[in-house]
Formats: C-alpha cells, sequence, structure tokens
C-alpha cells in the first residue's frame, strides 16, 4: 500500500492547558534553580527504570525478557496531553484511537484487530489493578472512568510478554497508571484556561513523608467549560480526587487509598464530512458552514428527547450528560516477609456508574429526501429553538441520526490480587520462583436503547430538531423523533437490551525464573475460570408475543404514529444467563545481558481474553440454556513471539523488538455498505501481524529527543462467514506510526513539541477506501519568572489540519458525504503552575 502522509499539528490537550503532571514534585528541590542548573550541565543519561507491571519482580528493563516502556513523572511533564488515550498515542505498538476525550476510544496493540470501541486485548491497569475486568464493554470502554492529573506518577506498558500470565484478559498486553504516593514532600497547584474556547481547570497535588514510617499524597482536578467545539453549552463538568497513605516498617509496607471520580465530557463521535477523489487519494472536506474540527453534532435544542426506560416507563433523557463517569473506589496494598517469601497483597472494591450518550449521523441528504416519510406533499418544519414551527421548503441539508442512550447503572468491580515469591541461591545462579491468585467480581448491569431523530445542521452549538407532517396535517415525529427504536432497515429492537449479570473470576498463576551470570530464563502459567450469572431483557429474544406495543411515551394523551411501535422490554420474561468458561495461558522468555549497556530477548506466549455480554446479546445467547448458543465466542485466544535487543549507555538508550501475533475473533463490529450506511456485522476471522517496534531516547546538554516507532504488516489471515476477507488488511491497522518528543531547556524557557504521526490504513476491511494518515506536531513553550512558577502556552493542531481518526464508509458514496471521527482543530490553551 502506497505510503502518504498528511502534514498535521496537533497538541494532545482536551481538558488542560499544558501537561497536568508539569507541576509534580519528585523531590523537596522543585525551586527554579534546580531547573535552570538543569541547563548548565550536560542533561543526564536515561535512567535504569525499574519495571514491575506484568512481571514477578521489579527489574530493569535490560535484565527483562519482555517489551515495555516507561513514561516516567519527567517523560509525563514533556506530554502536552491529558486525556488517557492521548497519552497511550505515545507508547510504541499501541494504535489509540480518540478524539481527545476520555471515552468511546479504540485501542489496540501490535497489529491485533479494532472490531469495536474499547479495549479487547489489552488491559488497562491503575495502581496494579484493572480499572475494569473487561475492555470492551459496551458502552463503557475503560478509559471513561479512568482520568490523568498530577496525582499520576508513572505509566508503564508491557506488550505481549508476560502480561497474559499476571493479569486476567491481557492477551495483547498491560498499561499501569501508577499514583504518587508520597516518598518526598512537595506539591503544585496548577490553573488553566482556553485562549479562544470555554474550557477551564485546576490540578492540585500534595505529598509528604509524617515521619515514624508513614508518608501521604493527594491530589486531583476540578474542569469546566463548552470544551473545544461549539455544543452550546457545559460540555465539561466535574473531576476527580485521589488520596493515599502510606505506613513502612522493615520488610514492607501497607497502604490505604481512595479515589472519587464525578466527570462528565461531550462524546465527539463520528460526524458528516464531505469525500470525493478516489478511494487511493479521497479529498475530505466539510459541509457548508460545518467544520467538524470545531463544531460539535450536539446543542442544546437537541439535548434533551422523550424515551422509555428500564422498567418500560416514561422519561427525559438529556444528552448533555454525555460520557458521564462515577467512580467511588477504596484499596488496600500491603507487601511484607514471611519465611523469606515476599508477600505481597492487593485489593480494591470500586462503585462504578455513569451514562453513556451519543447522537450519530445515520443518513445525511437534502431536506426532500426526509419528506418522503411523510408521504406526498408532506411538510418539514422546526421542532425547537427561534424557527421553531418555521416551514423548511429549499433543499438544506439534514441528517437522520441515531441517538445511543445507555445507562451504566452498575459496573461495580472487586478485586483481590495475592502472590508471593521468593529466589533461592541454586547453583551459581538465583532461582525466583512466584505463585499467585487472583479473584474478581465484575458486575455489569445497565439499559440501552436505540432512538431516531431528525435534525439539520446549522452548527454553532445550535442544531435544531425538525418534524415532519402529512399533507393532511397528521404528524409523522414527535418533537423531531421519528421512531422510538431504529427508523431504518431491518427491525433493531435487539439494540433495546437490558443486562443484570454478574462475572466472577478465579485465576491462580505462578512463575519462575533463573538467573545464572548474564543468563536468565523464564516461564510463567495462568490458569483463568469464570462463572457467568444472571438475567438479560430484550424484546429480541421474542417468545412469539410482538416485540414492539403502541404506547404513549412523551405523555400527551394521544398515540401517534412514531408511537405506535415502541420496543418493550419483556420485564417478567428475562432470559437466564448462566455458565462457565476457562482457558491457559502461558509464556516463555529469555535474556541476556552481553553487557552493562546492551541485552537481548526472546519470549513466546499465549493468552487467553474472555468474552463479555457481546456473548449474551440477541444474536449469541440461547435464552433456554443459559449459554452461548456458539461455545467458540466465550474465549479469544493470542499467540504472540518476540525478540529484542537493548542498549542504554551515557545520554543514548535503544531499544528495537521484532514481534508476531496471532489471534482468532468472534464478535460485532459497526461497518458500512457502498452506499456509507451503518450495519452491524458479525465476524468469526482469524487475524495475524508481523512488525518491528522502536523506542529511544538521547540527551545532550540542554536537549532531549525521544523517539519512538512501530511498523505493522496485519492480515485477516481467514474469514469463515465471508471467505472475500481472507488475506484482506484489518480496517485503521497503519503500515507505520511514530512519535517524537525534541526538547530544549535554556535558563528560565524550556520550549518543545510533541509529534505523532500515521500513514495511512483503510477505512474498512474491504480494502477500498484509504483513510488518509497525518502527523500532529504539538508545541509548547514554557517560561519560569520567579521561583516556583511557571508560566506555559500550548497550541493544539497549529496549522489547524484535518486529521482523520477513522472514516465510516468502505468506498466513496454516490451522495459524496460519510462520517468521520476528526480530532480538534487548532486549540490554544495557557496555564500558570506554582510548585511548592
Amino acid at each position: 500500500m502506497r505510503l502518504r502522509t498528511a502534514t498535521l499539528a496537533a497538541l494532545f490537550t482536551t481538558t488542560a492547558a499544558v501537561p497536568a503532571y508539569a507541576g509534580e514534585t519528585a523531590s523537596t528541590d522543585s525551586s527554579t534553580d534546580a531547573a535552570e542548573s538543569a541547563a548548565e550541565t550536560p542533561a543526564p543519561a536515561p535512567a535504569a527504570k525499574a519495571f514491575t507491571t506484568g512481571v514477578a519482580k521489579g527489574r530493569d528493563l535490560l535484565d527483562s525478557a519482555i517489551s515495555a516502556s516507561i513514561l516516567d513523572d519527567h517523560d509525563l511533564r514533556q506530554l502536552s496531553v491529558s486525556s488517557i488515550a492521548g497519552i497511550m498515542q505515545n507508547i510504541p505498538g499501541i494504535r489509540s484511537e480518540t478524539s481527545d476525550i476520555d471515552g468511546y476510544s479504540a485501542i489496540t496493540i501490535r497489529g491485533l484487530p479494532l472490531a469495536a470501541e474499547g479495549s479487547k486485548f489489552l488491559q488497562l491497569q491503575e495502581d496494579g489493578l484493572p480499572v475494569l475486568e473487561f475492555g470492551d464493554i459496551q458502552f463503557a470502554g475503560i478509559d471513561q472512568f479512568l482520568r490523568a492529573d498530577l496525582s499520576l506518577s508513572q505509566v508503564q506498558a508491557i506488550r505481549g510478554g508476560s502480561a497474559s500470565t499476571f493479569a486476567s484478559n491481557s492477551p495483547g498486553g498491560l498499561i499501569n497508571f501508577i499514583s504518587h504516593t508520597g516518598e518526598t514532600r512537595g506539591g503544585a497547584l496548577q490553573v488553566s484556561s482556553g485562549v479562544g474556547h470555554d474550557l477551564k481547570r485546576i490540578d492540585f497535588a500534595y505529598g509528604s513523608p509524617l515521619g515514624d514510617g508513614w508518608r501521604f499524597h493527594v491530589g486531583g482536578f476540578y474542569r469546566s467549560g463548552e470544551g473545544p467545539r461549539a455544543i452550546g453549552y457545559t460540555g465539561f463538568s466535574g473531576g476527580q480526587i485521589k488520596a493515599n497513605i502510606t505506613k513502612t516498617f522493615e520488610g514492607g509496607y501497607v497502604r490505604l487509598y481512595a479515589k472519587y471520580l464525578d466527570d462528565r465530557q461531550p462524546n465527539y463521535g463520528t460526524v458528516p464530512v464531505t469525500i470525493g477523489g478516489t478511494n487511493a487519494d479521497p479529498r475530505i472536506g466539510f459541509l457548508p458552514g460545518y467544520d467538524i474540527r470545531e463544531e460539535g453534532y450536539s446543542s442544546p435544542l437537541t439535548a434533551t428527547y422523550a424515551e422509555t426506560d428500564r422498567n418500560n416507563n416514561r422519561t427525559i433523557l438529556d444528552t448533555r450528560d454525555g460520557l458521564a463517569a462515577q467512580v467511588k473506589a477504596v484499596g488496600l496494598e500491603a507487601q511484607f516477609e514471611v519465611a523469606g517469601w515476599t508477600v505481597t497483597n492487593r485489593f480494591r472494591f470500586s462503585d462504578t456508574s455513569g451514562a453513556y450518550n451519543d447522537n450519530a449521523p445515520f443518513v445525511t441528504a437534502p431536506a426532500p429526501f426526509f419528506a418522503q416519510f411523510g408521504g406526498p406533499g408532506a411538510r418539514l418544519s422546526y421542532a425547537a429553538g427561534p424557527q421553531s414551527g418555521q416551514a423548511i421548503t429549499d433543499a438544506r441539508l439534514l441528517a437522520l441520526s441515531v441517538r445511543i442512550y445507555a445507562d451504566l447503572e452498575s459496573l461495580d468491580y472487586a478485586v483481590n490480587d495475592l502472590r508471593a515469591s521468593r529466589v533461592w541461591e541454586v547453583g551459581e545462579g538465583k532461582l525466583t520462583a512466584t505463585a499467585g491468585l487472583y479473584n474478581s467480581r465484575q458486575d455489569i448491569r445497565m439499559f440501552w436503547n436505540f432512538t431516531s431523530t431528525l435534525q439539520d445542521l446549522a452548527g454553532g452549538g445550535i442544531n435544531a430538531p425538525v418534524n415532519i407532517t402529512t399533507a393532511g396535517g397528521v404528524p409523522v415525529t414527535d418533537a423531531g423523533t421519528l421512531a422510538y427504536g431504529f427508523a431504518v432497515g431491518l427491525p433493531f429492537s435487539i439494540y433495546h437490551n437490558r443486562y443484570d449479570v454478574g462475572y466472577d473470576v478465579l485465576a491462580p498463576y505462578g512463575s519462575v525464573n533463573y538467573q545464572i551470570g548474564k543468563l536468565a530464563i523464564g516461564a510463567s502459567v495462568r490458569w483463568d475460570k469464570g462463572n457467568v450469572q444472571g438475567q438479560v431483557f430484550s424484546p429480541g429474544f421474542g417468545d412469539g408475543r410482538a416485540p414492539f406495543v403502541a404506547f404513549d411515551v412523551n405523555g400527551d394523551g394521544q398515540v401517534s404514529l412514531a408511537e405506535r411501535r415502541v420496543p418493550v422490554l419483556p420485564l417478567s420474561r428475562p432470559a437466564a444467563v448462566d455458565y462457565d468458561y476457562d482457558y491457559l495461558s502461558y509464556s516463555a522468555g529469555v535474556n541476556y545481558r552481553f553487557a552493562d549497556s546492551l541485552s537481548a530477548f526472546a519470549r513466546y506466549s499465549r493468552g487467553g481474553r474472555a468474552t463479555a455480554e457481546n456473548a449474551i446479546g440477541t444474536e449469541t445467547l440461547d435464552p433456554v440454556s443459559g449459554r452461548p448458543a456458539n461455545p467458540e465466542i466465550l474465549v479469544s485466544v493470542v499467540k504472540q513471539a518476540e525478540a529484542g535487543v537493548k542498549y542504554r549507555k551515557d545520554g543514548l538508550s535503544l531499544f528495537l523488538t521484532g514481534f508476531w501475533a496471532s489471534t482468532d475473533e468472534r464478535n460485532a463490529q459497526i461497518t458500512a455498505d457502498s452506499s456509507g450506511q451503518a450495519f452491524v456485522q458479525q465476524i468469526k476471522r482469524t487475524y495475524s501481524a508481523k512488525g518491528v517496534e522502536f523506542e529511544g531516547e538521547y540527551r545532550h546538554g540542554p536537549f532531549t529527543l525521544v523517539a519512538g516507532a512501530t511498523f505493522t504488516k496485519a492480515k485477516i489471515d481467514k474469514d469463515v462467514l465471508d471467505p472475500a476477507f481472507s488475506g484482506r488488511t484489518p480496517r485503521h491497522i497503519p503500515d507505520f506510526a511514530f512519535f517524537l518528543r525534541p526538547s530544549a531547556e535554556f535558563g528560565k524557557v524550556t520550549f518543545g513539541a510533541a509529534v505523532n504521526g500515521t500513514t495511512e490504513s483503510f477505512s474498512q476491511d474491504t480494502n477500498q477506501l484509504v483513510q488518509p494518515g497525518y502527523v500532529l506536531v504539538s508545541p509548547f513553550v514554557q517560561y519560569r519568572p520567579a521561583e516556583g512558577f511557571t508560566l506555559a502556552v500550548n497550541a493544539f493542531n497549529v496549522f489547524d489540519k484535518l486529521a482523520i481518526v477513522s472514516l465510516q464508509a468502505p468506498t466513496i458514496p454516490a451522495s459524496g458525504i460519510t462520517n468521520a471521527q476528526v480530532m480538534n482543530g487548532r486549540t490554544v490553551t495557557a496555564s500558570l503552575r506554582y510548585a511548592f
């Protein structure tokens, strides 16, 4: 495939003006003098960073037979990004599709497939434990319940390797977000504001030793504002606070920690764009007056609509809740010595809930097209806003939208990981053995439905709903609602579901590692056993009764045309869920340290990933037995082989890894037909990918350069349901992706940039329409006018280029319109930080 790039400048910030970590103090010396002295002496050599995630024992990366990356406190200060998915774009091997928000992201690793949103093969952890057990719960991506702020100390990522045996449901890899714990005294207060857009944020953090082995840390943020895209209301609102207290003693420590998150943000999903040119070289543009880099699809006029709830009662939904997350978590971590064994236990309970709101255009066309829904002579008019009641008589563009609402009533999660390790002197080497037991309980209690509505595309936060009326004056729509369900194509009553299911996971695991001289050989194994029980309510299961009823949804005393087919839940006839699954994971590797500065490793791994609620939908669950009709859907297996070299000396570090990954996938993905219309496609495939990952760092005097790159060749090896896809390239997997972080520090001024780029990929698995690549350049400048104070200005997408995250159509449609998800346009932000 021909490689081409589109030059883009971007600064990966959505909610903060500058790096949210810039004020975190790693020592008691947070003065400007310390910062200035760095410009007068050679930069320190890249540190021998110890790695503790997904391994038995923390080791220097050059002594570990894994491919891993660490973003420490210094690295995080270099990133102009606050979203979780944005941070992950700076880790080799990670493909992170995001619109710069926490949620509605698709994240994968090493060319493994992106069938849907979420992170199916990649586990996200916070302080060593998963945020959720499953990464691709429908409408509940893990990053929706995770935030980055000044409390974040370090991000550790392991690709492949022992990730599959030291955590459940993580065959592709692990990314661990690690909090500060107050080892040194210091703190920071930072205020940020958008320049030219409404978004204000305050961050804070403070930690300190307390004496007698005690220490603590507390940090968090609060933000509010419309955000970088015009939506006409406060889209960002909320924040979090995290705190921990630690008691150390000889041979160990005990730590208590807590987290409270209550935050909402707009959902920057797909929006209409124009498309021309050829499939191999498409030209992407905007609808008249609708620059989607700066315009949202939501507005106050379309924010609320009538629907039915989880109990079939009338309700009013408010899409201004956007992607909402509420997390109340408490945890305990302890480590101590018992009879020569180092015992570590981590426990956390999270009371997790939230909401998902999306307003996705399904059909975009001139107004007369939609008048056909009302028959000959039908009329269109505005249903709200300053033009309410005004007739639409021209051919302005309107959009039939699918509103998706999910009430994430309970994603409560209790998890405990107990492990014990011991080192023996065996011959001339050391044998390290680890045994562990992992246990978790993940609840999935949620309800979601689809609603079809009609609106215009005015932009500027004033998009308005549109009504259709027959020639005889009979309303076809209710305040813009065309159907309480899915209005086009098949009867999508299956997308009106309620889940009340619990997942219990028990996983014993163990590892051995023998190191003798420069050679280290290790192996690990894990056996996951899951039990799933609960019930699902859906009209899609059916029992001979109609899945639709006539119901006065808006409560006006009449049953309109739209209200004659309202999907209802069979509350007295749930489908039972009751099944077990199990799978075995293993990994083995060898590392040889040729010298202090050079090592090489090789590893082979096999890991499993259990399917969550996707296994119990109307198209997969047998409501009689309570088990998925096809047992193959229960577990996906990922196999990986890798080999690499690692070099670190003076101011230079270089890491190069070659990899091969393979997986089977049983899933459903949203795709589109040749006209660009979306539909749900069932897939039963095997995939493979091979490639090379590179990560390096060079420091000389005041100059620093950090770089990473991934070359990937991915393939659909076999498609059981449609053999025509066999041999094709999976969608959204580019051949090449990279990042650069150059920076320089001179006295009171620091400047630099974060550069992220990707080459083109295919929009869909048909391998027709090419999705353009991009290069995002993210410049920043920081000025320290006085001790402890830092002024900073960042420019997101400084050249205001169009960065396509995803295209919906598989080929250029005849209409010349398709949906796209994009990065923000030019966004300038400023901040003032005081470190103490």
